[in-house]
C-alpha cells in the first residue's frame, strides 16, 4: 500500500482493481470505480493546467464532502500543484485570509456552492466544477475566468491532455508539497501546514497496518475532508488500500440517515469524533437497525478525547471495538492508535502506541522522563511536517531539534502506551497549583448522569485562576450544581475539583467537532459580567461553595 504520491497512489489503485468501487454516495446516486475516477482525474488535471497553473502552484479548494471535493484534490496534485482545501461555511473574510496566507492562484468550487461565492469579493478568482454526463460516460467540466465555458466543453484529441502516466515535467515528486491544511484550535489563527507527498504515504501507511484495510473494507466519510480527521485519517487510507468511500448524500454527516447510509455503503468502519460518537449512541435505541446492522469490523475516534464509558457504550451499542487515536494536523493526521482486538492489547484510557513514528515525553527544557511521569509530548518521524508556512517564531518554538513539541501533556506506560493529560495552554494554575481540564472532563464524564463535561479556567481574584465546568445532561436527567460537586469531591483532588458549574444544551465546537474551552471561557465571563451589572435572575449556574475547597 505504499505510495511515492497521491496520483500514483490513484493509478496504481485502478491498476489493480479496476473495476472496484473508489467513491460512492452511500446509495443516492451511482458510484464511480477506480478507473473511473483516474479517468476524470487525468481529464481534470489537463483542466487545472490549462487554467494557468503551473507546477508548484496552490490551488484552493471550497467544498463539503463531495465527489467534485475528491476529484479536485487528485487533479490538482496531478497537475503538479498543491491543494488548499477550505471549510466552505467560513465567512467570505475568513476564506480571503486564508487564500492569502497560502497566495492560491485560484478556488475551486463544486457547482452546488457556487452561488455562495459567486458575488463574494476574493483575491482569487473561483472556479466552478461540475459534472456532467455525456451519453457514453460522466466528464468533469470547469469554468473558470481565463478558460471560458465554450473552452471547458470542447473537444479533445487522444493524447492532448497531459498526464502523469505521459511523464508530464508538472508530475510531482515525493518531496513536493501536497496539501495546505489549517490547523485549529489556536489563539493566534489558523497557521497553515505543508505535507508532503511524502508525509502522506507515511501517515496513511500507518493508518493501513494499524487497521488492517483492504479492498473489502468500505467507509462513509463522516469527518469534514477539509481537516486532516477526514481527508487523511479516513478518504486517503480508504482509496490507499483499495477500498471503498462513500460521502454522504447531502455532503456532511446526518444523524437521522447515518445507519441507512452505513448500510448502503456496506461500510466495515467509520471514524468520528467523540462527539459524532455520542449522538448515535443518544438516539441509537429508535435508530440503530438492530434487525439488520452494518458489518462494523471497528469504531474508530480521534481529534479528542473520549470518556470510556462513552467508548463502553459504543462498543455494546454498535457490536464493534472502540479504538481510539490520536493525531494532529502537523503529523499528517494519525500519530498514534491502539491496536485492534486480534492486533494487540488495547487500553481504553489510552490513545494507543506510536503508528509510524517516534514519541518522547519531556520535562519542562527537553530533558526525557522515566515512564509514568508526566510531560510534554514530542514526536518526529516521516509522517511529520517541517515546519508552518511562513511562521518563523512558530516554527523556532514547535520543532525542536527534529522533534515537533505539540503542547500536550502526557505520559507513557510500560507498554508503551500513551495517555494524554490535556493541553499545556489550557492547564488551570489555582494558587500555584496546575490543574488538567481533561483529567477534570474524564471524571465529570464517568457520571452517568451526564453527557459530556467540559472544564475551563477563569480569572479568579483570590487564587489567579478557577476552575469551572460546563455539563451537558443526559436526555431526561436532572441533576444539580451540588450534586455534581458532591460527585466531583469524591474523585479529585479538592482543588481540582470545579467551583462553579454551567447547564447548557450543547458544548460549543471546532470546525473538528471538538469543544472549545476558549469560547466557554468567554461566554462564562460575559455571563458573569451581566450578572454583576444587570437585575437579579434565575441562572443556569450554581456555585459549589468555597469553603469547600
Amino acid at each position: 500500500m505504499g505510495f511515492r504520491t497521491l496520483p500514483e497512489m490513484l493509478h496504481d489503485a485502478a491498476r489493480d482493481g479496476p473495476e472496484r468501487i473508489a467513491l460512492g454516495s452511500a446509495g443516492a446516486a451511482p458510484s464511480l470505480t477506480y478507473a473511473e475516477v483516474d479517468a476524470l482525474v487525468d481529464e481534470l488535471a489537463g483542466e487545472v493546467r490549462r487554467g494557468g497553473v503551473d507546477a508548484r502552484d496552490t490551488v484552493a479548494i471550497a467544498s463539503d464532502n463531495c465527489v467534485e471535493l475528491v476529484l479536485a484534490l487528485f487533479a490538482v496534485s496531478a497537475a503538479g500543484a498543491v491543494a488548499a482545501p477550505i471549510d466552505p461555511a467560513l465567512q467570505p473574510r475568513e476564506i480571503a485570509a486564508r487564500l492569502d496566507a497560502v497566495g492560491a492562484k485560484a478556488m475551486i468550487v463544486p457547482e452546488h456552492l457556487y452561488e455562495r461565492f459567486a458575488t463574494a469579493r476574493l483575491p482569487s478568482p473561483i472556479w466552478r466544477l461540475s459534472l456532467e454526463r455525456s451519453p457514453d460516460r460522466l466528464r468533469p467540466a470547469l469554468v473558470a475566468p481565463n478558460l471560458t465555458e465554450d473552452a471547458a466543453h470542447a473537444p479533445r484529441a487522444s493524447g492532448v491532455t497531459p498526464s502523469l502516466r505521459d511523464g508530464a515535467a508538472q508530475a510531482p515528486r515525493a518531496g513536493d508539497v501536497a496539501l495546505l491544511l489549517f490547523t485549529t484550535g489556536t489563539t493566534q489563527g489558523p497557521k497553515v501546514v505543508p505535507l508532503t507527498h511524502a508525509n502522506l504515504s507515511a501517515s496513511v501507511g500507518g493508518s493501513c497496518a494499524t487497521y488492517r484495510l483492504t479492498p473489502e473494507d468500505a467507509t462513509l466519510l463522516v469527518m469534514p475532508l477539509f481537516h486532516g480527521h477526514g481527508l487523511i485519517g479516513a478518504l486517503l487510507a480508504t482509496l490507499a488500500s483499495g477500498g471503498a468511500a462513500h460521502v454522504p448524500p447531502r455532503g456532511r454527516f446526518s444523524a437521522g440517515g447515518f445507519w441507512r447510509q452505513m448500510i448502503d455503503a456496506r461500510a466495515t468502519w467509520y471514524t468520528a469524533v467523540p462527539t459524532v460518537h455520542q449522538i448515535l449512541l443518544a438516539r441509537a435505541a429508535t435508530d440503530y437497525p438492530k434487525a439488520r446492522p452494518p458489518q462494523l469490523r471497528f469504531v474508530r475516534s480521534c481529534s479528542a478525547p473520549i470518556a470510556a464509558s462513552v467508548a463502553r457504550a459504543v462498543e455494546s451499542a454498535f457490536g464493534a471495538p472502540l479504538v481510539p487515536a490520536y493525531g494532529m494536523t502537523e503529523t499528517a493526521h494519525q500519530a498514534t492508535s491502539n491496536p485492534l482486538p486480534v492486533a494487540g492489547v488495547r487500553k481504553a484510557a489510552s490513545v494507543g502506541v506510536p503508528t509510524g513514528l517516534e514519541v518522547q515525553i519531556v520535562e519542562q527544557g527537553g530533558r526525557g522522563v522515566e515512564r509514568g511521569v508526566v510531560g510534554e509530548v514530542r514526536v518526529r518521524g516521516p509522517a511529520v511536517t517541517s515546519g508552518y508556512l511562513h511562521a518563523p517564531e512558530a516554527n523556532a518554538t514547535s520543532f525542536v531539534d527534529g522533534w515537533f513539541c505539540t503542547g500536550d501533556l502526557g505520559y507513557e506506560d510500560e507498554d508503551g502506551y500513551l495517555f494524554l493529560q490535556g493541553r499545556i495552554k489550557e492547564l488551570v494554575n489555582r494558587g500555584g497549583e496546575k490543574i488538567s481540564p481533561s483529567a477534570v472532563d474524564a471524571v465529570l464524564a464517568e457520571n452517568p448522569k451526564v453527557a459530556e463535561a467540559m472544564s475551563f479556567g477563569v480569572p479568579d481574584d483570590e487564587y489567579g485562576e478557577e476552575i469551572v465546568a460546563a455539563i451537558v445532561l443526559q436526555p431526561g436527567e436532572r441533576a444539580s450544581a451540588s450534586e455534581l460537586a458532591r460527585y466531583a469531591l469524591s474523585r479529585l483532588s479538592a482543588f481540582e475539583a470545579p467551583k462553579r458549574f454551567y447547564f447548557l444544551d450543547a458544548l460549543p465546537r471546532t470546525a473538528k467537532g471538538a469543544g472549545d474551552r476558549r469560547k466557554l471561557t468567554a461566554m462564562f465571563t460575559a455571563a458573569q459580567a451581566a450578572e454583576a451589572t444587570g437585575p437579579k435572575r434565575t441562572s443556569t449556574t450554581a456555585d459549589t461553595g468555597r469553603a469547600r475547597r
